[in-house]
């Protein structure tokens, strides 16, 4: 676990901790709203299915966070544009704890989904630009898992801070989920080490060609044209992965409290488990591509979930429900952790941070109604022990047969030309 680590330069291991931290904590400050659906919609007296439907305004958003900020990057650097981009999230972050209505709510989560949007790619593009391929696949899981990490600290700070908030109000509106959206402006701190610790992509400033540097939308447009069968490819996948994580994760809490009577305390220990088995799967299978090659290591991941249904969805003890979510969580982000390396290897090198992370953003506005749809969709069955366990079933074996029509890049060069 700590050899590849070893192996690492001073700037390379800063470089990577600035974007592991750059996107736990885009995580933490998306979750918050996760575990809040129910306490925001009985503040503003509305469904929760309004509430809901902030949670994939803020994903449907996202593609254009991942242009714009994908731009900056590729136009004035990773480094820069990284900071400016989690300085906005932070404090979009903190607006949202003064919000008095759903509307205000929905403009703030939507103007926060293109501040998270831009954060991935432009993450992505930063460290693996600056690591050496060797390990790249572990380096990938680990990265991912900023996101598992992320969910992690959201299931901890709910668990153990969001009872003491709601013993206070504010202006007549319940206090606790407005308490959990003033600690996501902390991720704001993080701007302080990056400009402190962390350097510009080698690979970024090694760039010669003048036109690379002054008009990025020509690369854009080069790279999207001539890559345009694998831009298509890694949208479908990217729907496939997206509405696989937030189709098992973003309603697993509420399933939880209302179809089992969990308390909240219960629902963040739950969520702390099967995070870390979400941590555990993403640095298994990203190493174990390293091995098998990304293709592989993606559908076996894939088509392992689907033997966990009963456990996760259909079962009713704490103790099944909890390990169902645990080995569930392991096997989607046990996919998830090859995806950022394999995108990073597919992707033309002018455009690394913007190719991937737009691909990546689409895939998440295609599936951006995922929640809303299981929602509705438990309305009408009575609750969402089925929903989830179809949700499972389809996204598993679609993504399986998505990524098999990938072609394998494990080991490739990042070099900034389009060959």
């Amino acid at each position: 676990m700590s050899s590849p680590f070893r192996s690492l330069s001073s700037r390379q291991r800063h470089a990577f901790a600035a974007c592991f931290l750059g996107w736990s904590l885009d995580a933490f400050d998306y979750f918050i709203l996760v575990f809040c659906v129910s306490a925001v919609a009985a503040d503003f007296h509305v469904a929760r299915t309004e509430v809901a439907a902030a949670l994939s305004i803020t994903l449907m958003f996202r593609p254009v966070g991942a242009f714009l900020f994908g731009m900056m990057a590729d136009r004035f650097g990773r480094r820069p544009t990284l900071m400016f981009n989690i300085a906005c999230y932070s404090l979009l972050e903190l607006a949202c704890a003064f919000t008095g209505s759903m509307h205000t709510l929905f403009i703030l989560r939507a103007l926060f989904g293109i501040a998270m949007g831009g954060e991935w790619g432009v993450g992505a593009a930063l460290v693996f630009e600056t690591l050496p391929k060797e390990n790249r696949g572990f380096f990938s899981g680990l990265l991912q898992e900023g996101y598992a990490i992320g969910y992690l600290v959201a299931a901890a700070a709910y668990a153990l801070l969001f009872p003491w908030f709601s013993y206070f109000t504010w202006h007549g509106h319940a206090f606790g989920w407005r308490g959990m959206f003033l600690l996501g402006a902390a991720p704001a701190l993080l701007v302080f080490y990056i400009g402190g610790k962390v350097e510009e992509s080698p690979t970024w400033k090694a760039r010669g060609e003048l036109e690379e540097r002054t008009i990025p939308t020509m690369g854009l447009r080069k790279g999207l044209l001539q890559y345009a069968g694998t831009f298509v490819f890694l949208v479908l996948l990217m729907t496939g992965f997206n509405a696989f994580s937030h189709g098992t994760q973003d309603l697993y809490p509420t399933f939880l409290q209302k179809d089992h009577g969990f308390s909240a305390q219960l629902t963040g220990g739950i969520a702390i488990l099967y995070n870390v088995g979400a941590l555990a799967g993403g640095m298994v299978f990203g190493s174990f591509s390293e091995k098998v090659g990304r293709k592989k290591a993606i559908i076996l991941a894939a088509l392992l979930s689907l033997p966990v249904i009963p456990l996760y969805a259909l079962s009713h003890s704490v103790v099944a429900l909890a390990g169902g979510a645990f080995v569930m969580q392991f096997m989607v982000q046990g996919a998830w952790g090859v995806v950022p390396a394999w995108l990073s290897e597919l992707s033309p090198g002018p455009v690394r941070a913007t190719f991937p992370g737009l691909a990546y953003q689409l895939g998440n506005l295609l599936a951006s109604w995922n929640v809303v749809i299981q929602t509705k969709a438990a309305e009408r069955f009575g609750g969402l022990r089925v929903v989830l366990a179809a949700t499972v079933a389809i996204v598993a074996c679609y993504l399986a047969l998505v990524a098999a029509f990938g072609r394998e890049s494990k080991g490739t060069e990042l070099k900034n030309n389009f060959a």
